[in-house]
């Protein structure tokens, strides 16, 4: 019999962070979640294998405070999720220099400052997942826009692939994932596909990847992606 595997998602209080708890609690994973403030859909999925948690990424104090909450515990899979997209359709010049800073510490440094935190509570032969994007990568940039956006992910790709190679010897895979186009709050009602199918994708990409090191830049479907 395989064991119950155990999930932290982080940013879990909607959209996609939301559609993935759903979808590892269905696929029978234990998933601790957190959230920024109170979420109402986390709160209605009433499941005896979830457990929420309040914490903000940005801030030290507040992870610090989980970490140590939720000592005790091992996770097979760790995945920032969480992400800002403040401003994201104006040029880099229209965007107030502290609105661009705080995209990029959300998007970039929040996250895998959490994943050091919490790399003591990742069992061996885990995984570390961060949220990243299509517009992350600098080869596939052919239309512009979302400038900030774009260079927080871009950022997140090169200090995730650091954080890969500092830790290599210990042996855990990492991941940075494209969830596609989705229509959520962030993607828009005209994005390409529904939550539920990039999900259900990512998790499957995620529950192939056990066992296998160094960093992968995939999206939902599994598709290697140009850095």
């Amino acid at each position: 019999m395989t064991a119950q595997k155990n999930a932290l998602v982080v940013g879990a209080s909607r959209g996609l962070g939301l559609g993935l708890v759903e979808t590892f609690l269905k696929r029978g994973w234990r998933v601790t979640a957190t959230q920024r403030s109170a979420s109402p859909g986390l709160a209605a999925l009433r499941s005896d294998a979830l457990t929420v948690e309040t914490a903000d990424i940005d801030d030290d104090h507040a992870v610090t405070g989980l970490h140590d909450r939720l000592a005790g515990q091992s996770f097979d899979l760790i995945f920032v999720v969480a992400g800002v997209a403040t401003q994201a359709h104006e040029p880099l010049h229209l965007v107030p220099r502290e609105v661009a800073a705080q995209v990029y510490l959300t998007n970039a440094v929040s996250p895998v400052r959490f994943a050091e935190t919490f790399l003591d509570r990742l069992t061996p032969n885990g995984l570390v997942a961060f949220m990243s994007s299509i517009l992350g990568s600098v080869a596939l940039n052919e239309s512009g826009g979302w400038e900030t956006y774009r260079a927080s992910k871009a950022a997140l790709n090169t200090l995730v692939r650091s954080f890969e190679i500092r830790h290599r010897e210990a042996g855990f895979g990492v991941l940075l994932l494209h969830p596609g186009w989705v229509r959520t709050e962030m993607g828009g009602a005209d994005a390409d596909i529904d939550v539920a199918t990039s999900v259900t994708g990512m998790v499957d990409v995620i529950e192939g990847r056990f066992g296998r090191t160094g960093t992968a830049y995939l999206d939902y479907t599994g598709k290697t992606l140009d850095w």
